[in-house]
């Protein structure tokens, strides 16, 4: 199994861990103490496997480190099933079933249900490192989603409620054939969200850049790049940065679905 921190043998000091981990509710995972996870289908890859139903989510986050020669080429996804891939670091060739996109830090794919996500590390030798999603897709008769492939540096920068230092972007069209979206999440040094949500979409969160504290569940909590965050459902949560770099994290959020009884 292994940890991907490569902190193994004997403790230098005593055992403690930022965790916090309270299911169907909300949960902090920083990096120390994340192992690597054996998938059928990864090859030359460490997976961690992040957000799970068994935490409470309706959805599937992995970390993917593609070393050289990595790659899926049994698939990913398919049938019920969409996935989305986004390039954290490095360079890889992801496919939805027959065409091919080349992806750097930045790009992303995602493909609907039914077809099938394949990566290859294109890194020259050295690791490329990804955030991978899956979740069941909730069908409404008359839409569908189809395969979308871009990159961030080409998106649209939304000041976010209008607000000029928090930026957000999406990853995904607002459109009814998808039942939910990837965004991207900036604040400028000292920039937060204008009020604590509390809503029936839940979150898994990737911190890609900077510090913050957290508001989840009306606890206040610091975060920093690397930590993994999920929210439940209705779970209250804001966020503000910390320090003198941009904090950013990539989210998942369900959209444009009535709730089923």
């Amino acid at each position: 199994m292994g940890y991907i921190n490569d902190q193994i043998g004997y403790p230098n000091d005593i055992l403690s861990s930022r965790s916090i981990i309270k299911r169907d509710n909300y949960a902090l995972i920083p990096p120390a103490g994340l192992v690597r996870n054996i998938i059928p289908g990864f090859e030359n890859c460490d997976v961690t496997i992040l957000a799970s139903p068994k935490l409470g989510a309706t959805f599937v986050d992995y970390l993917v480190t593609l070393h050289d020669g990595g790659r899926n080429q049994q698939g990913f996804g398919g049938e019920n099933i969409e996935t989305l891939v986004y390039v954290i670091e490095g360079k890889v060739t992801a496919s939805a079933d027959s065409s091919d996109y080349e992806l750097t830090s930045g790009g992303y794919l995602y493909c609907p249900a039914g077809a099938m996500l394949r990566l290859e590390n294109a890194n020259g030798g050295k690791p490329s490192k990804l955030f991978l999603y899956k979740r069941v897709y909730n069908r409404i008769k008359g839409y569908e989603a189809h395969v979308v492939s871009n990159n961030v540096n080409n998106l649209e920068k939304i000041h976010y409620e209008g607000m000029s230092d928090v930026i957000l972007q999406d990853l995904l069209p607002k459109d009814l054939g998808f039942d939910m979206n990837i965004h991207i999440l900036s604040f400028k040094p000292g920039a937060s969200h204008g009020y604590i949500e509390t809503h029936i979409q839940e979150h898994g969160a990737y911190v890609l850049s900077g510090a913050g504290v957290y508001n989840l569940d009306n606890e206040w909590i610091p975060v920093k790049k690397g930590d993994y965050i999920f929210m439940a459902a209705y779970v209250p949560q804001a966020g503000y940065a910390v320090g003198q770099e941009e904090f950013s994290y990539i989210y998942s959020k369900d959209c444009n679905r009535d709730v089923d009884l």
